[in-house]
């Protein structure tokens, strides 16, 4: 009978292990775990984490006779979300290629380690999930200690510390200034949006991508918007408190504050672009830098539109006019992302492809390229269970050691 390779899954996604006893993902092997797995309960007995990893070592030990078995433990990140993903993701795949085994079962504490199901199924087959529940929590998951145990990870206590914090603090300063409570409402309302329609990810996720070096272009642009995103956004709030208790109508107040906030806010976007596509350029990174020259295209034709949008309202432009920009700036638009489409192919085309692997927006392992067909521009990709997936080359966001794709 053929022994199965299989792998023994714990995931710290939130980092406790090197938070608290400093100890680096991935551990690998019975005795690492171990020993790990006892430093770490040493440091902090209420650990749940701890137990995971003997829960591991206990299932390693139990089909270790019958399989060929590894245990491993995977950390992630103590800001959690996209970067403890990313980071489990890269320890996965580590480990996958030095023990490419057959199958899995994923052990977790059942709080957000469960959240990364997707990532590993996307690897390798899961057979089974066991989640480890100390006995004792079930009588005091909705009481006060672990309550308190979650107000000292970072992701809660941003969220019920310090958005309390900043609102106080806004609604202390507008007092000072005489602004009342509106200035509070209104950040209430924006940080409510942010989260109802999940702008929140998608932020960090965009600006995970950003990064300060002195030895870079780009860390003078940043530097450079930043006052006049700060002078953007003083521009329209001072619009709004000026113009609130006016005869206006709130329509010609939010166009108002619309016109005066986009004076110079694009030119900060424009600014920041700019900066790093002078970076990409200088590194060669072609692919990056089309979808970059669109993002700025983008960025001046919604400035056209809304500052159009903002004249018309208050009546300094007709709707003729209004309506040729909107009709004028779809135009242009259609045509750039075309354009902008057959560049991107042809870059995508002329680089070598083959053999690179292929993650999707959340650093997720889809696929290896076994092929490119450029005439009708796709990419051939076989996934980890051997099936073989076409994707357009179009849907590529960037290309270097791997390959990052929209799915």
């Amino acid at each position: 009978m053929v022994k199965k390779r299989m792998l023994v899954i714990c995931v710290d996604r939130d980092n406790d292990l090197y938070e608290k006893a400093k100890i680096a993902g991935p551990i690998i092997g019975r005795e690492n775990n171990l020993q790990c797995a006892t430093k770490l309960v040493l440091v902090d007995p209420e650990e749940t984490d701890s137990n995971t990893m003997f829960e591991a070592i206990k299932i390693y030990d139990s089909l270790n006779n019958e399989n060929e078995v590894e245990v491993v433990t995977l950390s992630g990140d103590k800001r959690l979300g996209y970067s403890a993903d990313k980071e489990i993701n890269e320890q996965l795949e580590h480990i996958l290629t030095n023990f490419p085994a057959d199958s899995c079962i994923l052990v977790s504490d059942g709080a957000s380690d469960s959240e990364v199901i997707p990532i590993v199924q996307s690897r390798i087959k899961i057979e089974s999930v066991r989640t480890v529940v100390m006995k004792q929590a079930k009588e005091l998951e909705k009481t006060y200690f672990v309550i308190l145990e979650k107000l000292r990870e970072p992701y809660y206590a941003r969220i019920i510390f310090g958005v309390p914090a900043i609102l106080l603090l806004m609604f202390a300063l507008s007092e000072y200034f005489g602004y009342g409570w509106k200035p509070v409402v209104l950040v209430i309302g924006l940080y409510l949006l942010i989260k109802g329609f999940g702008i929140e990810d998608r932020i960090l996720h965009y600006f995970s991508d950003f990064k300060f070096s002195v030895d870079k272009i780009n860390f003078l642009a940043y530097l450079s918007a930043v006052p006049l995103i700060i002078i953007s956004l003083y521009l329209g709030f001072d619009t709004y408190v000026k113009n609130i208790d006016t005869e206006l109508n709130i329509v010609k107040i939010i166009a108002l504050v619309i016109r005066n906030t986009l004076l110079l806010l694009p030119w900060a976007g424009i600014l920041i672009l700019l900066g790093k596509g002078i970076d990409m350029f200088r590194e060669n990174r072609k692919y990056e830098l089309v979808n970059t020259g669109l993002t700025a295209i983008s960025i001046i034709l919604l400035w056209l539109i809304f500052t159009e949008a903002s004249d018309w309202v208050l009546t300094d432009t007709s709707f003729r006019e209004f309506l040729l920009v909107i009709l004028g700036s779809v135009a242009i638009a259609f045509i750039s992302i075309e354009v902008m489409k057959k560049v991107r192919i042809s870059i995508a085309s002329s680089m070598k492809l083959e053999n690179k692997e292929v993650l999707n927006e959340m650093g997720a392992y889809v696929g290896k390229v076994i092929g490119v067909d450029r005439k009708n521009g796709l990419l051939v990709v076989q996934t980890g269970f051997g099936q073989k997936v076409n994707f357009a080359i179009d849907s590529i966001l960037n290309i270097g050691e791997k390959i990052q794709i929209k799915r």
